[in-house]
Order: C-alpha cells, then structure tokens, then sequence
C-alpha cells in the first residue's frame, strides 16, 4: 500500500486534475479536448504528472516539518498555519506548471482558464490534504487527550494524598494522649497501647494497595476503638456490630475511620456510640451515632474530617456512594453506604 501511494498516487493525482480542468474548459468552449492533437494532450499530461510528482513530495517534506516543529501537538493554529501553507504551495505550483501550458496552447490563457486552474487544484490539495494528515491529526488528538487524562489523574491522585495525609495528625495526637495518661497509671497497658497504635500507624503508613479487603479495615477500626476505649469514660456506652459477611469485599483504606474518629471526638451527652457495618445486596452499609454535649454548637460537629472525607468520596466513589449526615441537639448520626468490589 506504501508503495501505491508513494509511487503510482501522485501521477493518478496529477491526472485528476487535469482532466477535471479540461471538461470544465470544454463544457465552457463546446471544445473537445480529445480531438485535439495527442502530442499536445501528453505534453499537458505529462506536465500534469510531473506537476503531481513534485507537489506530493514538497507537501510531505512540509509534513515533517510541521510534525518536527510542534511534535504531533495538535492546536487550532498548527491546523491554520499548515492549511495556509498548504494553499500558498498549490496555488505556487499550478501557475509555474499548469498556466504556461495554457497560455501557449490553444487560444491562450483565458480569465476562465485562470479561474480553473487557481481553484481546481487547489481544492484537490485541499482535500488530500485532510485524507493524508487524518492520521496525523487522529494521533496527536489521542496524545493530548492522554496528556490531559494523565494531568488530571495525578491532580487527583496527589488530592487524595494529601486528603488522607490529613487524617494522621489527629490520630497521632489523640493515640499518644492516651498513651500519655496510660504511663501514670498501668505501664504495661501504655506497652499495648503502643503496640497497637504501632500496628495502625504501620497500616496507614506502609499499606500502598489501591484497594483493601474490607476485613482490614474491619481490624483496623477494631484496633483504633480498643485504644479509644483505654481513654474514654466510663459512662461511654459502646454498641459495636460488624456484619460476618464483610470478607474479602473490596473498599478504598481510610473511609471509614474518620467517622469512627470523629464519634468518639465529639462524644458527650448521655455517652452513646452505636456502630453497625452490614452487607445488604452489593453495598457496604456503615452507621454510626453517638451523643453530643450540650455545650458544643452544631455546625462544629464534624470539622475538617468529615469534609476530606466527602471530598475523598468524590474523587474515588462517584455516582457510587451515599453520604449523610442527621444532627439533633441531641445525637449526631453519619450513615456512608458504598459500592463494594
């Protein structure tokens, strides 16, 4: 195929031209060019052909200068200036080898036989041109569409990062608060507190897996509340229920810590915690509820945690997750329902 369009094209394309400007000269002057002499017809093929011969090859040598030039980037004004260069290239050509066949045959070169020949050929390039660079253009737009795609998936990917970073400093605070107040009273209980806190800080520092079977994140908060309990009152009532089918069932890490963080942060009032996972169809389904003090507003229930936490379900559940949040003057209530895998 390399080989047709290299060698045997350009003459078919000169070719083309000429008899296109022929029939519309003849159907113009009632002439008709094939009774004419046939020496003067081949000279005029002849020099059609060599036109077509010289004209491909200049306008692939332009090719390779654009491609050099922007490196297969695709714009408005690479697409502009080719098409324009293109235009000057052709109407060049075909006066330096079509008009002086014209002018020299025949009755002369006629305002007709300008017209023909500035227009026809010039809408032929035009329309190789799109034929021949439809590649080109098709593999620049894939390229710059992957180029955004990949931008846009490491803004993300660094949000989520730098999301999830945030949840560390109020977990270390919290952990070693508690440790803090272990060491007055029971050394050994601090040595297990620290062995646990080693074991969820080890999760969330070393785990690089995109995705976790939902168990981890299980232990992982079964892990964080053993150590929130060390330091909780005792009026806390803590209600705790993991559903037995949560297995091997896909989840993103960290998603529901925050919640759990932020119950036992704000917990106060009659000191209620209620925590339930279940497995309903092919959703995770996570509750939680705990009381609030009287003396805390609202609107600052929640804070910066639950916020990266929404922002967090954005980016990596979209369409695919519900989150909501009920507050009384009473309790406070945060029920996230997700797709598992």
């Amino acid at each position: 195929m390399k080989k047709f369009w290299k060698y045997y094209f350009p003459a078919i394309y000169g070719l083309l031209i000429y008899f296109t400007i022929r029939l519309l000269l003849d159907t113009v002057t009632g002439m008709k060019f094939w009774q004419r002499p046939w020496q003067t017809n081949s000279f005029e093929m002849f020099i059609s052909v060599l036109m077509g011969y010289t004209f491909i090859w200049v306008q692939h040598r332009l090719y390779k200068y654009f491609d050099t030039k922007w490196q297969k980037e695709l714009s408005y004004k690479r697409v502009l200036k080719e098409f324009g260069y293109i235009c000057l290239v052709s109407f060049i050509f075909q006066n330096i080898f079509i008009m002086p066949v014209a002018i020299f045959t025949d009755d002369g070169a006629q305002w007709y036989d300008v017209v023909d020949i500035n227009i026809i050929p010039t809408l032929y390039s035009i329309i190789y041109y799109g034929i021949s660079r439809s590649n080109t253009f098709l593999e620049a737009y894939v390229n710059n569409r992957l180029k955004l795609e990949k931008v846009v998936s490491d803004q993300l990917q660094a949000e989520l990062k730098f999301l999830k970073s945030q949840l560390h400093p109020h977990f270390i605070f919290n952990a070693l608060n508690t440790i803090y107040f272990q060491m007055d009273e029971d050394v050994s209980a601090a040595k297990r507190s620290v062995e646990r806190f080693s074991e969820l800080l080890r999760y969330q520092l070393y785990d690089q897996e995109q995705t976790v079977p939902v168990r981890r994140e299980i232990q992982y908060l079964e892990s964080f509340i053993s150590l929130q309990k060390v330091r909780a009152s005792d009026k806390l009532s803590l209600r705790v229920e993991f559903d037995p089918l949560l297995n091997d069932q896909q989840v993103y890490p960290l998603l529901f810590f925050p919640l759990v963080e932020n119950a036992f942060k704000y917990v106060g009032g009659g000191y209620k915690i209620c925590i339930k996972t279940l497995l309903q169809d092919d959703h995770i389904i996570f509750r939680i509820e705990n009381d609030i003090p009287d003396s805390i507003p609202l609107e600052r229930v929640g804070g910066i945690g639950l916020e990266n936490l929404r922002r967090r379900l954005e980016l990596l559940y979209p369409d695919k997750h519900t989150f909501s949040i009920d507050k009384t003057e009473k309790d406070f209530t945060v029920a996230l329902i997700i797709k598992a895998a």
